[in-house]
């Protein structure tokens, strides 16, 4: 199968607030003392209070601070609309569905679609569940570790047609995604797919931790918050995937200057974006 490469132009996303490690500390002075003394290594500690970090995350920001992804219809419209294998409408799987920015878009283009949304924030799933466009014969949200949890607790075996994974990888432990796509491949069909998108190597917010001395093991950095970011290489990416049993399909680097005015800055921002099969 032909892999498709390719640089293109994204749309912009919002500035990841930073701070530096020594602020960082202070903030979380007992959480990371506490942590420390459990899980000596940093990228362990960090990942094992995740939960507490992203629900913090959630709690100040609410559904404020990620826009709608109407990008996807478009960019990944085929894999959504119904097919021979799916007349009733397909049934996707949302992994890191934070307050709904993919989920509701999605439900709103598709009329027979059923979106299935697990996230590791009980305070994210809960801004799902009161959404105004929230219905529970679409939209099935319920807190999951993909990294801990077994998603066939929750989930059919093979019973998904689409998983999607927008800015969610990225939030965990290289270490740690392996186990990830085994988890998803359970409940995901024959010949279904994964849709990524997320970070790439290069990445303006990169930089900015790096210059910060916040990184916490190779291409993977503790942010402001506490919550974690990792920063992707094609070759990383596809090989991952292909170990997983994974085919890639197409997998893109999209690269964007943008102007900050008021500091007079110009940020390079970079984003992977890649669709695999499992045949």
């Amino acid at each position: 199968m032909k892999v498709e490469r390719n640089h293109r132009i994204s749309c912009s996303m919002p500035s990841i607030y930073l701070i530096s490690a020594v602020q960082f500390h202070r903030r979380f002075r007992s959480t990371v003392i506490q942590a420390g003394r459990k899980y000596p290594n940093l990228d362990e500690c960090y990942q094992k209070n995740s939960s507490k970090f992203w629900d913090n995350f959630y709690k100040l920001h609410k559904n404020k601070f990620f826009k709608d992804r109407h990008y996807l219809e478009k960019d990944w419209g085929q894999y959504f609309s119904d097919d021979a294998h799916s007349p009733n409408g397909k049934v996707v799987l949302e992994v890191g569905c934070g307050a709904g920015n993919t989920i509701f878009p999605l439900v709103a283009a598709y009329p027979k679609i059923y979106v299935q949304a697990c996230d590791i924030s009980p305070h994210a799933v809960a801004l799902v569940k009161s959404h105004l466009e929230f219905r529970e014969d679409r939209v099935n949200a319920f807190v999951c570790d993909v990294t801990a949890d077994n998603l066939l607790k929750r989930i059919n075996p093979s019973s998904v047609d689409v998983i999607t994974l927008i800015f969610m990888l990225s939030a965990v432990s290289p270490y740690k995604m392996p186990g990830i796509l085994q988890n998803i491949k359970r409940v995901l069909k024959p010949d279904g797919y994964v849709l990524l998108r997320d970070y790439a190597v290069g990445d303006f917010a990169q930089v900015m931790l790096e210059a910060k001395n916040q990184m916490i093991g190779e291409s993977f950095y503790v942010r402001g918050d506490g919550t974690c970011s990792f920063y992707f290489s094609e070759d990383f990416l596809s090989t991952l995937f292909l170990q997983a049993g994974f085919k890639t399909v197409n997998i893109s680097t999209y690269c964007k200057q943008i102007k900050n005015r008021h500091k007079n800055i110009t940020m390079d921002r970079r984003w992977i974006r890649a669709v695999f099969k499992w045949e």
